[in-house]
């Protein structure tokens, strides 16, 4: 493997005829140059897609009230009904699966008219009545002060948690935010935190940098709504598949408020799960496609290889003869012809290989310093094992490239090769 002189002949060899190992090199060179772009482009568009969730929980499920379409129990079909503050602790009771629960309420958004007011400004944005668990399931990044808390639900306090852009529209930039005081419909409330979004792809409620939250308890009172919630937001522990939690919570939820077990519209429902395992799929998917199309553009640069070593075979038959004659073994022959072919396949994917990352490097570079980087494609990279893969799957080829060549050449008894012209 590592004689000099068999490597000087690998060398040699191949400067005879340097324009036909170019292109023979270059088929392995553009499969595996190939197979690295497109799989740091499938990962910048997975990135890009994921990196909207940031950190929301998803393995949660929303859940909200519907007219009924089957009449039940004496009551009619397109009936209404609402969630009630005792589903909460009905739910907590006898679903335990449920890790976190976050019933809310909201109102106002940009089609009520300007229903914020501080001093000389308002603006319409959306007010939301929760919980703290609230911002487990979708998390904000609190930039001044804090979150609700359950001394808040507990005490009915009128405190408030604003959006940025709802700061930016109400306070003048670097001022003082906490403690200050928002008329919210009517009702003034004290800002006890300023927050962003961790992620800009999930809006439940209206946009979040415009959003305003207080608890719910608050809300109901202030605004008249009585014991009325208008969904729930929770999450499954983990192990348990959302799906379950959400049937256990459908069902409850229409045995409390007299629907029908069999009515499937009573209850509309949104399963986070379901459709990120649906985009999980779809990206495996797109990613098995990938390695299908640069595996199969890899191995015809690989036949191509292949194809050039018979030809070489060919040409060295006398030579070979001559190896046989004074005593050369089977596998010198063998080991020297695949080893020339490792060598070329190796080579040209490995070069194929350092450029494509350079490239994928490169765009992330310009990407990320000039700001463009869009929410639909971020990071395109490919990592460490993905690397390793393809220099294994080369070393493998080049292998299976030469196996055949190497065969035929020890096939050719030594003094008919010695009688080749």
């Amino acid at each position: 493997m590592f004689d000099l002189d068999r490597w000087q002949e690998i060398m040699s060899a191949l400067k005879k005829n340097k324009l036909r190992t170019f292109f023979t090199a270059f088929g392995v060179f553009w499969g595996v140059f190939m197979l690295v772009i497109m799989l740091g482009s499938g990962n910048g568009l997975r990135n890009g897609v994921t990196g909207d969730f940031g950190d929301f929980a998803t393995n949660s499920v929303f859940m909200w009230t519907r007219p009924t379409s089957v009449p039940y129990k004496g009551l009619p079909r397109s009936r209404n009904y609402n969630f009630k503050n005792d589903d909460v602790e009905a739910l907590r009771r006898e679903i335990p699966e449920i890790e976190y629960l976050a019933p809310r309420t909201e109102g106002g958004g940009s089609q009520s008219g300007n229903n914020v007011i501080r001093g000389t400004k308002s603006g319409a944005f959306s007010v939301m009545g929760d919980y703290p668990e609230w911002n487990l399931i979708d998390p904000v990044v609190i930039t001044t002060g804090r979150f609700l808390n359950h001394a808040d639900i507990k005490e009915k306090r009128k405190v408030a948690v604003i959006g940025n852009k709802v700061y930016e529209v109400l306070f003048k930039q670097g001022e003082q935010a906490i403690g200050q005081y928002l008329q919210i419909q009517g009702i003034y409330f004290q800002v006890v935190g300023v927050f962003k979004p961790k992620n800009s792809g999930i809006n439940f409620g209206g946009d979040k940098e415009q959003s305003i939250f207080i608890p719910l308890t608050t809300f109901q009172r202030v605004y008249n709504w009585g014991d009325v919630i208008g969904w729930f937001a929770f999450t499954s522990k983990p192990g348990t598949p959302a799906s379950e939690v959400e049937e256990k919570a459908a069902s409850l939820l229409k045995r409390r408020h007299s629907v029908s077990p069999d009515d499937p519209q009573a209850i509309g429902s949104f399963n986070m799960e379901k459709e990120y395992n649906k985009m999980k799929g779809l990206f495996q998917g797109i990613n098995g496609l990938i390695w299908i199309v640069g595996i199969g553009t890899l191995m015809a640069g690989v036949i191509g290889i292949s194809n050039i070593m018979l030809v070489i075979v060919k040409e060295r038959t006398k030579e070979i003869g001559i190896q046989r004659a004074i005593g050369a073994k089977p596998w010198n022959i063998i080991s020297q012809i695949i080893t020339e072919s490792v060598f070329l396949t190796t080579f040209a994917g490995y070069v194929g290989l350092v450029i494509g990352v350079g490239i994928l490097e490169g765009v992330n570079y310009i990407l990320t310093s000039s700001g463009s980087e869009s929410d639909m494609f971020k990071n395109p990279s490919i990592d460490f094992n993905m690397a390793l893969t393809a220099l294994v799957i080369l070393v493998i080829s080049g292998a299976v490239a030469g196996l055949i060549p190497a065969r035929k050449a020890v096939s050719i008894k030594p003094i008919d090769a010695l009688r080749y012209e």
